[in-house]
C-alpha cells in the first residue's frame, strides 16, 4: 500500500505556515532519495494565468529546489505551452509571465526551462500501448530529465471533473500534438437558443473552428480540438458539451499520456498536492476565483494515483460529504481517470495516511 504523507493546515493558511509545512514534507518524505549527484531536476510547476491568485505560491517552489539543489545542481522548473489563447500559449510569452508571478530564477533559485520549446513542438513519442493510445507525444525536456517533480494544486475541470496530479502529467507535460489528441473526443455544440452571436467564442478559438451560421456562432467539428475554450468564455451558456462520452475517454488519453511522462523514470518521481486555495475551475482561469472547500494541507507521495486518491477522501471528509470534482462539476465522474490509471500499473488507489507533524 502506498504511503501518502500529509502536513493539516488551518484554513486560511500564512504563506509562512504553508512553507513551513513543504519544508517538513520534503524532509519528513524522502525526496532526497530519489535524486543522485548530477541528475537533471524538473519541477513541474503551473504558474496560473493571468489574474490567478489561487496557484501554488513561488515561495513553496523554492523550498522544493532547495532540497533538490542540496545533492545536485541541474535543477530546473518547467511547463509547457497552453493550446488556447493567453499568456503562456508560447515559450517568450510564458517566461515573462511566469517572471511576473514571482517564478523568476532570483525569486526561486532555479532557471525556468519550456519543456516542449518555443510553441508546443518540441517533442518525443513514446510507446505506451494503452487502451487507446499506442504511442504518446510528450514534451522532449521532460523526457531527457532524470528526475520529475510535479507540485500540483488540486482544482475542478470544467472537462475532467478533477485536475490534480495526474492532469499536471498527462495534460500539462504533453506536447502541443499530445494535447491536441486528448482534446479530440470532446465535441462541443452551440445551443442556437442560447447564443446572442456576441462573437466572443469566434475570437478566442485557437483552432478557428467557430464560425456564423444564420447569425450563430456554429462549431466545424473538423476543426474543433476540444480544447474547452469557448465553454470558458462563453457568458451565455450557450456552449454545449458531451461530458460522457467525451469526458471518459479525455481522462483515460490523460492518463496515457502520464504514462508516457513517467517510462523510464518511475523509481524517480516525486509528488506534492497542495490543498490550499481550491476552485471549481483550474489556474489556467484568467480571473480571479474563489475557494469552495476550506484549505486542509499539503500531501507528498512517489504514486500519481494514491496522491489524487487522498486528496478526493481528504476534500470530502472537509466539503460536507462531496469531493472537490463533486463540488466542481459533479455530472463528470473524475474517478474514471484514477481507476484507469491503477489498471495500467501507475500506481493504487489504496494507500496509508501518513500524517507528518
Amino acid at each position: 500500500m502506498s504511503k501518502v504523507f500529509f502536513v493539516p493546515l488551518p484554513d486560511n493558511p500564512s504563506l509562512s505556515e504553508q512553507v513551513a509545512a513543504m519544508h517538513r514534507l520534503c524532509e519528513r518524505a524522502g525526496i532526497a532519495r530519489i535524486i543522485a549527484p548530477h541528475d537533471f531536476v524538473a519541477i513541474k510547476v503551473h504558474v496560473g494565468e493571468k489574474s490567478n491568485t489561487t496557484h501554488v505560491k513561488p515561495e513553496l517552489i523554492k523550498v522544493v529546489v532547495e532540497a533538490a539543489q542540496a545533492i545536485t545542481g541541474n535543477v530546473f522548473l518547467t511547463e509547457t505551452a497552453t493550446l488556447y489563447k493567453g499568456e503562456r500559449d508560447n515559450a517568450v510569452k510564458h517566461l515573462l509571465h511566469a517572471q511576473a508571478h514571482g517564478f523568476g530564477i532570483e525569486r526561486v533559485g532555479a532557471p525556468f526551462i519550456m519543456a516542449d520549446g518555443l510553441t508546443g513542438g518540441s517533442e518525443v513519442e513514446v510507446e505506451v500501448n494503452g487502451e487507446l493510445e499506442k504511442t504518446v507525444k510528450i514534451a522532449r525536456e521532460v523526457a531527457y530529465a532524470d528526475v520529475l517533480i510535479a507540485v500540483s494544486h488540486p482544482t475542478g475541470h470544467m472537462l475532467t471533473g478533477l485536475g490534480a496530479c495526474l492532469k499536471n502529467l498527462g495534460m500539462g507535460l504533453a506536447s502541443r500534438a499530445g494535447k491536441l489528441r486528448q482534446h479530440s473526443s470532446v465535441a462541443p455544440t452551440i445551443k442556437e437558443d442560447k447564443c446572442r452571436y456576441c462573437r466572443k467564442c469566434m475570437q478566442w478559438c485557437p483552432a478557428a473552428a467557430i464560425t456564423e451560421r444564420g447569425k450563430k456562432a456554429f462549431i466545424d467539428p473538423e476543426k474543433c480540438t476540444g480544447c474547452g475554450e469557448c465553454l470558458t468564455v462563453c457568458r451565455y451558456d450557450a456552449v454545449r458539451y458531451n461530458w460522457g462520452t467525451g469526458s471518459e475517454r479525455l481522462q483515460k488519453s490523460m492518463v496515457e499520456h502520464a504514462l508516457g511522462v513517467l517510462k523510464g523514470k518511475r523509481d524517480k518521481c516525486f509528488f506534492y498536492n497542495v490543498l490550499v486555495d481550491m476552485t471549481a475551475d483550474c489556474d489556467c482561469m484568467g480571473r480571479v476565483q474563489r475557494k469552495i472547500l476550506p484549505d486542509i494541507g499539503i500531501l507528498a507521495a512517489t504514486d500519481p494515483v494514491a496522491i489524487d486518491a487522498a486528496t478526493l477522501d481528504l476534500t470530502r471528509r472537509y466539503g460536507d460529504g462531496k469531493t472537490l470534482a463533486e463540488k466542481s462539476y459533479g455530472e463528470i465522474d473524475a474517478l474514471v481517470q484514477l481507476r484507469h490509471a491503477e489498471k495500467l500499473g501507475m500506481g493504487s488507489m489504496s494507500y496509508e495516511l501518513v500524517s507528518v507533524c
